[in-house]
């Protein structure tokens, strides 16, 4: 099975992550895999490359969906409820980790990728659809090899306050790599984007049962502690109880949060 759809690996060196391995007793689901990639074009290497991870992804037990961002409107040109957008704010939210693939263009990633993250909120209702979640990026070229899309990735991906695993791929003159199938053809290339996917696929399993407690940070439970605080020296809490109101919110976002115009 492996032979038909991973034809350019080598089955004996393959490793098959599992829970076991990492000596995890976790959730019992596939981990939950999210792609994303960045070009319209109709012979996009982008999506190619995405589709390659996918399957890698599959074969190591993943479950997967791959965004289309066709169709997805320019962030701020419509309100939030509109289908793609939220198609892709529910895929954020199912997923326990996410791959990013963009083409390189004038020297940083495309729009139709960062669009894609601009719709993703920082936090949406008390609710964070990135935050915790492990992350992989990787890009393609046209020209000779270069790194400065993953490298923006990575600053994208802590700003989304997610677990950025250590490897990447960097694909230079993609056009040269993949088959008219779409398949990428055997490569140190290729075999570089098998090693990204094993360990995002590792970082998953120890990451997703503990982000919630990974990312718990000190400054926000002492904003919690203090908003609390003060409403319950000023009543408001005995207030909302009685009136049935909803508690004081929680104060807004440290550290890297969007300013209010965002």
């Amino acid at each position: 099975m492996t032979e038909m759809r991973l034809p350019n690996v080598t089955p004996e060196a393959l490793d098959s992550p599992s829970p076991g391995k990492l000596g995890l007793a976790g959730a019992g689901h596939p981990p939950r895999i999210l792609i994303l990639y960045g070009s319209l074009r109709p012979e996009s290497y982008s999506r190619k490359l995405a589709l390659e991870a996918e399957r890698l992804l599959q074969h190591f037990g993943a479950e997967t969906r791959v965004f289309d961002p066709h169709d997805l409107p320019m962030a701020g040109s419509v309100d939030t409820g509109h289908p793609k957008v939220q198609e892709l704010r529910t895929l954020s939210l199912w997923s326990e980790g996410q791959v990013w693939v963009s083409p390189e263009r004038h020297g940083n990633m495309t729009a139709v990728f960062k669009n894609q993250i601009d719709w993703l909120p920082l936090e949406d209702g008390g609710v964070r659809p990135t935050q915790g979640r492990t992350l992989a990026v990787m890009q393609v070229c046209g020209g000779s090899q270069s790194f400065n899309v993953v490298n923006t990735l990575r600053v994208l991906g802590r700003w989304m306050r997610m677990v950025t695993i250590p490897n990447q791929s960097s694909v230079p003159q993609a056009w040269k790599e993949f088959n008219a199938d779409g398949r990428m053809k055997p490569s140190p290339y290729y075999d570089r984007v098998v090693d990204v996917m094993e360990e995002l696929f590792k970082f998953t399993l120890m990451v997703r049962d503990r982000s919630d407690y990974l990312t718990n940070r000190y400054s926000e439970r002492k904003g919690d502690l203090a908003t609390r605080m003060l409403a319950g020296a000023s009543g408001a809490v005995e207030t909302a109880a009685a009136d049935n109101t909803p508690a004081p919110p929680r104060p807004p976002l440290r550290g890297n949060s969007c300013c209010t115009s965002c």
